[in-house]
């Protein structure tokens, strides 16, 4: 684990090899109890495109299957 502490303008500098291994640039999420840093993707949509190249389904399916998978979830 490592350790970072502000400097005197409020900065935040993470160690090398954290920004190496997940990029500069965060979302800062609060949390009850913290905050949490979540990497953003130099380009966010080349990583979801990434994320979906064995979906074969069409946004409009999945759109509907999410839809009918909500409705049966609430008890239609």
């Amino acid at each position: 684990m490592s350790e970072a502490t502000l400097d005197s303008r409020g900065r935040l500098t993470l160690p090398k090899e954290i920004r190496e291994r997940y990029g500069e640039h965060y979302h800062i999420v609060q949390l009850h109890d913290g905050i949490k840093l979540i990497p953003i993707e130099d380009d966010p949509l080349d990583a979801l495109r990434s994320e979906f190249t064995d979906v074969e389904k069409t946004a409009e399916e999945l759109r509907r299957d999410a839809r009918e998978a909500a409705l049966d979830e609430a008890g239609r």
